[in-house]
Protein backbone atom coordinates (compact mmCIF):
# COMPACT_ATOMS: atom_id res chain seq x y z
CA UNK A 1 0.00 0.00 0.00
CA UNK A 2 1.26 3.48 -0.85
CA UNK A 3 1.96 5.95 1.98
CA UNK A 4 -0.90 8.22 0.90
CA UNK A 5 -3.42 5.36 0.84
CA UNK A 6 -5.60 3.83 3.51
CA UNK A 7 -7.91 0.82 3.67
CA UNK A 8 -11.64 1.53 3.92
CA UNK A 9 -14.86 -0.43 3.79
CA UNK A 10 -18.56 0.43 3.96
CA UNK A 11 -20.92 -1.25 6.41
CA UNK A 12 -23.95 -1.09 8.66
CA UNK A 13 -23.09 -0.99 12.37
CA UNK A 14 -25.77 -2.23 14.80
CA UNK A 15 -26.39 0.12 17.75
CA UNK A 16 -26.21 -0.72 21.45
CA UNK A 17 -27.32 -2.84 23.20
CA UNK A 18 -27.27 -5.26 20.23
CA UNK A 19 -23.64 -4.37 19.40
CA UNK A 20 -22.69 -5.35 22.95
CA UNK A 21 -24.42 -8.73 22.61
CA UNK A 22 -22.59 -9.36 19.34
CA UNK A 23 -19.25 -8.33 20.82
CA UNK A 24 -19.85 -10.75 23.71
CA UNK A 25 -20.29 -13.55 21.17
CA UNK A 26 -17.11 -12.49 19.33
CA UNK A 27 -15.22 -12.57 22.64
CA UNK A 28 -16.63 -16.02 23.35
CA UNK A 29 -15.21 -17.28 20.04
CA UNK A 30 -11.88 -15.59 20.81
CA UNK A 31 -11.58 -17.24 24.23
CA UNK A 32 -13.27 -20.56 23.52
CA UNK A 33 -12.08 -21.24 19.99
CA UNK A 34 -8.98 -19.06 19.65
CA UNK A 35 -10.51 -16.98 16.85
CA UNK A 36 -9.63 -13.37 17.60
CA UNK A 37 -9.61 -11.76 14.13
CA UNK A 38 -13.25 -10.65 14.30
CA UNK A 39 -12.42 -8.51 17.35
CA UNK A 40 -10.51 -6.16 15.02
CA UNK A 41 -13.73 -4.53 13.82
CA UNK A 42 -17.06 -3.56 15.33
CA UNK A 43 -19.97 -5.93 14.62
CA UNK A 44 -21.19 -5.03 11.14
CA UNK A 45 -22.88 -6.03 7.91
CA UNK A 46 -20.49 -5.37 5.02
CA UNK A 47 -21.95 -3.39 2.12
CA UNK A 48 -18.64 -3.01 0.28
CA UNK A 49 -15.54 -5.06 0.98
CA UNK A 50 -12.23 -3.34 1.89
CA UNK A 51 -10.56 -1.20 -0.73
CA UNK A 52 -7.51 1.07 -0.95
CA UNK A 53 -8.17 4.78 -1.32
CA UNK A 54 -5.95 7.86 -1.47
CA UNK A 55 -6.47 9.86 1.69
CA UNK A 56 -6.25 13.16 -0.20
CA UNK A 57 -9.35 12.07 -2.17
CA UNK A 58 -11.43 11.23 0.93
CA UNK A 59 -13.86 14.02 -0.01
CA UNK A 60 -14.95 11.96 -3.07
CA UNK A 61 -15.88 9.03 -0.83
CA UNK A 62 -17.66 11.31 1.60
CA UNK A 63 -19.67 13.16 -1.05
CA UNK A 64 -20.70 9.88 -2.72
CA UNK A 65 -21.84 8.40 0.59
CA UNK A 66 -23.69 11.59 1.53
CA UNK A 67 -25.55 11.49 -1.78
CA UNK A 68 -26.31 7.79 -1.38
CA UNK A 69 -27.56 8.21 2.21
CA UNK A 70 -29.73 11.13 1.13
CA UNK A 71 -31.49 8.87 -1.39
CA UNK A 72 -32.36 6.15 1.17
CA UNK A 73 -34.76 5.93 4.08
CA UNK A 74 -34.27 4.11 7.39
CA UNK A 75 -35.40 0.49 7.50
CA UNK A 76 -35.24 -2.48 9.86
CA UNK A 77 -32.84 -5.42 9.75
CA UNK A 78 -33.66 -8.67 11.55
CA UNK A 79 -31.02 -11.15 12.68
CA UNK A 80 -31.87 -14.80 13.09
CA UNK A 81 -29.77 -17.73 14.25
CA UNK A 82 -26.25 -18.73 13.27
CA UNK A 83 -24.80 -19.60 9.90
CA UNK A 84 -21.47 -20.75 8.51
CA UNK A 85 -19.20 -20.65 5.50
CA UNK A 86 -17.20 -23.84 6.15
CA UNK A 87 -14.44 -24.39 7.04
CA UNK A 88 -13.58 -21.05 8.69
CA UNK A 89 -16.51 -18.64 9.15
CA UNK A 90 -19.34 -18.59 11.70
CA UNK A 91 -21.79 -15.70 11.72
CA UNK A 92 -25.17 -14.36 12.78
CA UNK A 93 -27.51 -14.62 9.81
CA UNK A 94 -29.60 -11.74 8.45
CA UNK A 95 -33.21 -12.33 7.43
CA UNK A 96 -33.61 -11.60 3.68
CA UNK A 97 -34.53 -7.95 3.20
CA UNK A 98 -35.24 -6.13 -0.07
CA UNK A 99 -34.26 -2.76 1.40
CA UNK A 100 -30.88 -4.09 2.51
CA UNK A 101 -30.31 -5.70 -0.89
CA UNK A 102 -31.24 -2.42 -2.60
CA UNK A 103 -28.91 -0.40 -0.37
CA UNK A 104 -26.02 -2.77 -1.03
CA UNK A 105 -26.64 -2.55 -4.79
CA UNK A 106 -26.64 1.24 -4.56
CA UNK A 107 -23.31 1.15 -2.71
CA UNK A 108 -21.84 -1.15 -5.36
CA UNK A 109 -23.15 1.07 -8.15
CA UNK A 110 -21.79 4.22 -6.47
CA UNK A 111 -18.41 2.51 -6.00
CA UNK A 112 -18.25 1.48 -9.62
CA UNK A 113 -19.55 4.67 -11.23
CA UNK A 114 -18.33 7.44 -8.92
CA UNK A 115 -15.19 5.93 -7.43
CA UNK A 116 -14.16 3.56 -10.26
CA UNK A 117 -13.87 0.59 -7.86
CA UNK A 118 -14.49 -2.86 -9.29
CA UNK A 119 -13.94 -5.00 -6.20
CA UNK A 120 -17.40 -4.54 -4.67
CA UNK A 121 -18.17 -8.26 -4.43
CA UNK A 122 -16.15 -11.33 -3.75
CA UNK A 123 -15.90 -13.19 -7.01
CA UNK A 124 -18.52 -15.88 -7.63
CA UNK A 125 -20.45 -15.03 -4.45
CA UNK A 126 -23.80 -13.32 -4.24
CA UNK A 127 -24.45 -10.78 -1.48
CA UNK A 128 -25.11 -12.77 1.70
CA UNK A 129 -25.51 -10.27 4.54
CA UNK A 130 -24.28 -11.53 7.91
CA UNK A 131 -22.41 -10.48 11.05
CA UNK A 132 -19.15 -12.38 11.39
CA UNK A 133 -18.30 -13.86 14.79
CA UNK A 134 -15.29 -15.99 13.87
CA UNK A 135 -13.37 -16.32 10.62
CA UNK A 136 -9.85 -16.18 9.18
CA UNK A 137 -8.02 -17.53 12.25
CA UNK A 138 -10.62 -20.16 13.14
CA UNK A 139 -8.86 -23.46 12.51
CA UNK A 140 -10.77 -26.39 11.01
CA UNK A 141 -10.94 -28.48 14.24
CA UNK A 142 -12.19 -25.43 16.18
CA UNK A 143 -14.67 -24.64 13.42
CA UNK A 144 -16.09 -28.15 13.71
CA UNK A 145 -16.41 -27.91 17.50
CA UNK A 146 -17.85 -24.38 17.36
CA UNK A 147 -20.37 -25.32 14.70
CA UNK A 148 -21.46 -28.32 16.77
CA UNK A 149 -22.10 -25.88 19.63
CA UNK A 150 -23.76 -23.07 17.64
CA UNK A 151 -25.25 -24.71 14.55
CA UNK A 152 -28.61 -25.39 16.19
CA UNK A 153 -28.70 -22.48 18.65
CA UNK A 154 -31.25 -19.73 18.32
CA UNK A 155 -30.45 -16.06 18.08
CA UNK A 156 -32.82 -13.19 17.42
CA UNK A 157 -32.20 -9.48 17.19
CA UNK A 158 -33.12 -6.49 15.12
CA UNK A 159 -32.09 -2.92 14.61
CA UNK A 160 -33.17 0.11 12.67
CA UNK A 161 -30.72 1.15 9.96
CA UNK A 162 -30.38 4.90 10.40
CA UNK A 163 -27.00 5.41 8.75
CA UNK A 164 -24.22 3.91 6.68
CA UNK A 165 -20.72 3.69 8.12
CA UNK A 166 -17.34 4.29 6.49
CA UNK A 167 -14.63 2.35 8.35
CA UNK A 168 -10.88 2.93 8.09
CA UNK A 169 -8.07 0.57 9.08
CA UNK A 170 -5.63 2.20 11.50
CA UNK A 171 -2.91 -0.43 10.97
CA UNK A 172 -4.29 -2.71 13.71
CA UNK A 173 -8.08 -2.39 13.83
CA UNK A 174 -11.00 -1.08 11.82
CA UNK A 175 -12.33 2.21 13.20
CA UNK A 176 -15.58 3.93 12.34
CA UNK A 177 -14.38 6.96 10.39
CA UNK A 178 -17.73 8.59 9.64
CA UNK A 179 -21.46 7.85 9.46
CA UNK A 180 -23.94 9.04 6.85
CA UNK A 181 -27.49 9.50 8.04
CA UNK A 182 -30.24 8.04 5.89
CA UNK A 183 -32.87 10.59 4.91
CA UNK A 184 -36.20 10.23 6.65
CA UNK A 185 -38.66 9.78 3.79
CA UNK A 186 -42.29 8.72 3.58
CA UNK A 187 -43.06 5.15 4.63
CA UNK A 188 -44.24 4.38 1.10
CA UNK A 189 -40.70 4.89 -0.25
CA UNK A 190 -39.01 2.21 1.88
CA UNK A 191 -40.41 -0.27 4.36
Amino acid sequence: MKPDEALYFIALIPPEPLAGQLNTLKEYFAKGYNSKASLNSPPHITLHMPFRWRTKKLNLLVSGLEELADSCSPFSVHLKNFGAFPPRVIFIDVVPNQNLDRLQQQVVETARKKWKLDNANYRDRAFHPHITLAFRDLRKPQFKAAWEEFGNKDFAGSFRVLNVGLLKHDGVRWQLEQTFKLKDRSASDWQ
